[in-house]
C-alpha cells in the first residue's frame, strides 16, 4: 500500500513544531526549542581546558554553561595522521591535542543530564545532495545506493570535483540524478562555508561560528518529499519562506498549502492528542494488548504484554501475533517519541525459533521506515532483543516534560504510612519541650494515619510527648509536605488551628 504523507508546520508560536503523519497516523513529532538553546550542528572556536589520557578524550570551553566533550577519534589531527590503523589506535590522544590549544568543532550531540555536549573536530555542512566537509580529505559514498556500480560512478565523480584538502559524501538521493545538480550545490556549500569563516577565523575563542539552520530549513533539506501528498503550515512568513525553499522544485509547490483557521494546527487535525499519548508510560496496541515503555538516562525499556488480548484457542498463535504487532508499533513508537541510544525489548516470551525469528523480521523491516540509523543486535538468551538508534537530540519526552518535584523523577513517592511515620520521628524531637502545645500541618490521609482510629494515636503521642498535638487537615499540600505552623501554650495553637480552618475553607 503506498504511503500518503502529510507534513504539518505549527511555526505560529515560539514553540515551533513539526509532525509527519503517514496515511492519518502520526509517525514523527519534532520540536524546536529557541534558537539560542538549539546547538546540534552549531560550529565553535573553542579552547581545550582538559585533555584525559585515560579516557583518551579533551574537554573544551565553548562559551557555554557546559564544557563540550571530544574523544580522540573526532579530533581532526588524529583522523589525518597518516598510519596503519591499528598502529593509529595504540596512540594517545595527548599525541594531538594539549591544554589551551584553540580548536575549531562541531556540536554532534546535546548534552544530556550531566553531560555536555559531544563535539567533532571534522566540521560538515549536509545540502540535499551531499554532505560537504571542508577539512575531509575524502569521498565517500552512501550505501544505500542499489548497486556498487553506481557507488563506484559517484565516488570518481566527487573525486573530480573536490579540491584541496576537502570532503563529501554522495547521499543516495543522487541516484539517477546528474554530476551537474552535484557540483551546483558543492560549490554553493564551498561559498557558503567561505563567508562564514571569513569572519570566525577573526573571532577569539571561546566563540560561536556558525548557528546551525531552523527547523523548518532541516526538513527542507534532509526530507525526501517524493512521497509527499501535501504540506501545510499555518504562519505567512514561514510559508513564503518556504515556497522559496522549494522554488528548485516546481511540482512540491502545489503541494504547499497555507492553513488559515482560528484553531491551533495541531488541535485541528488531532496530532496534539497524539503528542499527549507520546508522553504517557503505557500504549495500548488495537487488540487490547499493550507496551509499557520506561525511559532512563541509561538505556530505555519497553515491556510488551498481552493486557486484555486472549486470543481465541492456540496459546502459541496468540503469542506470535501479539509480538508482531507489538513490533510495528514499538517501531512508531522510537520514531514518534525519538527515543535514541541503548534500547531493550521484552516481548512475550516465544519457545519456538520460528516465532522468534517472524517477530524480528517484522521489526527489522517496520525500522526500515525509520530516518535515524537503527542496529539490531539481536535477541539474548533470557529473549530480549537488544537494539541502539542514533542520538542527536533530546527525545521529545526529555524537551517536554521534566522530572517530577514531588518524587525527583523516581516515578513514586514515600506511601501514606512511611509519610505519617516519618512525621512521628519528627514530633519526637519535641518529647519534654516546656511549651504546651505544637500544631501540625499534614496531607488529610497523613493526617488520618497520626490520629488513628479514634484518635487512639494520638492521645498515645500526647502521653509519651508531654505536650498536645493539633492536626491540621490541608488538601492543598502535596505528597511529601508538612510543616508545624506552631509551638507555644494551649490556648494559642487553638487560636491558630481555628485560623488556618477559617482561612482556607
Amino acid at each position: 500500500m503506498r504511503l500518503l504523507k502529510t507534513i504539518y508546520f505549527n511555526l505560529a508560536t515560539t514553540e515551533r513544531r513539526a509532525a509527519i503523519t503517514e496515511n492519518g497516523q502520526v509517525v514523527e513529532l519534532m520540536v524546536e526549542r529557541p534558537v539560542e538553546n538549539r546547538i546540534v550542528g552549531n560550529v565553535y572556536k573553542a579552547r581545550v581546558v582538559n585533555v584525559l589520557p585515560g579516557m583518551q578524550a579533551a574537554f573544551v570551553d565553548l562559551g557555554r554553561d557546559k564544557n563540550g566533550f571530544l574523544y580522540r577519534d573526532d579530533l581532526l589531527s588524529f583522523q589525518r595522521f597518516d598510519e596503519e590503523e591499528e598502529e593509529k589506535k595504540k596512540r594517545n590522544i595527548s599525541e594531538f591535542v594539549t591544554k589551551g590549544e584553540e580548536l575549531l568543532v562541531q556540536v554532534t550531540k546535546e548534552g544530556f543530564g550531566t553531560k555536555g555536549p559531544r563535539l567533532t573536530g571534522l566540521v560538515s555542512f549536509p545540502g540535499r545532495y551531499i554532505v560537504y566537509m571542508p577539512e575531509g580529505g575524502y569521498c565517500g559514498v552512501s550505501r544505500r545506493m542499489k548497486t556498487e556500480q553506481e557507488r563506484e560512478r559517484w565516488r570518481l565523480i566527487g573525486e573530480e570535483l573536490l579540491s584541496d584538502n576537502e570532503g563529501m559524501i554522495i547521499r543516495t538521493v543522487c541516484e539517477g540524478e546528474s554530476a551537474e545538480k552535484i557540483e551546483q550545490e558543492l560549490r554553493f556549500l564551498r561559498r557558503f562555508w567561505q563567508d562564514v569563516w571569513k569572519e570566525g577565523k577573526e573571532l577569539k575563542p571561546p566563540a560561536l561560528v556558525h548557528q546551525d539552520i531552523g527547523l523548518l530549513e532541516r526538513i527542507v533539506r534532509d526530507f525526501t518529499f517524493d512521497d509527499v501528498h501535501e504540506i501545510v503550515i499555518d504562519n505567512q512568513k514561514d510559508y513564503l519562506r518556504l515556497k522559496e525553499l522549494l522554488d528548485p522544485y516546481p511540482h512540491l509547490q502545489t503541494k504547499v498549502k497555507l492553513y488559515r483557521e482560528r484553531e491551533n494546527i495541531f488541535s485541528y487535525h488531532g496530532i496534539e492528542k497524539e503528542l499527549e499519548k507520546a508522553l504517557k508510560h503505557h500504549v495500548w496496541l488495537k487488540n487490547g494488548a499493550y507496551l509499557l515503555i520506561e525511559q532512563t538516562e541509561a538505556l530505555t525499556i519497553i515491556d510488551v504484554n498481552t493486557g486484555k488480548f486472549t486470543g481465541k484457542n492456540d496459546l502459541r498463535e496468540t503469542i506470535k501475533k501479539t509480538n508482531v504487532k507489538a513490533a510495528k508499533e514499538i517501531a512508531k513508537q522510537l520514531r514518534l517519541r525519538d527515543i535514541s541510544g541503548i534500547i531493550v525489548i521484552d516481548f512475550i516470551d516465544m519457545r519456538h525459533e520460528a516465532d522468534r525469528k517472524e517477530v524480528l523480521h517484522a521489526f527489522t523491516r517496520a525500522l526500515q521506515d525509520d530516518r535515524t540509523k537503527t542496529n539490531v543486535v539481536g535477541i539474548t538468551g533470557l529473549g530480549l532483543v537488544e537494539m541502539t538508534r542514533k542520538k542527536v537530540r533530546q527525545n521529545l519526552q526529555d524537551s517536554l516534560s521534566k522530572p517530577c518535584p514531588t518524587c525527583s523523577g523516581k516515578g513514586t513517592v514515600l506511601s501514606d504510612e512511611a509519610q505519617a511515620y516519618r512525621v512521628e520521628r519528627l514530633l519526637w524531637e519535641y518529647r519534654n519541650m516546656d511549651d504546651e502545645a505544637l500544631l501540625l500541618e499534614v496531607p488529610p490521609h497523613v493526617a488520618t494515619i497520626i490520629k488513628g482510629e479514634n484518635d487512639e494515636h494520638v492521645k498515645a503521642l500526647e502521653e509519651a510527648f508531654h505536650y498536645h498535638i493539633y492536626i491540621y487537615s490541608n488538601e492543598k499540600m502535596t505528597e511529601h509536605d508538612y510543616e508545624i505552623r506552631f509551638i507555644g501554650e494551649d490556648e494559642g495553637a487553638k487560636q491558630r488551628l481555628l485560623q488556618l480552618e477559617k482561612t482556607n475553607r
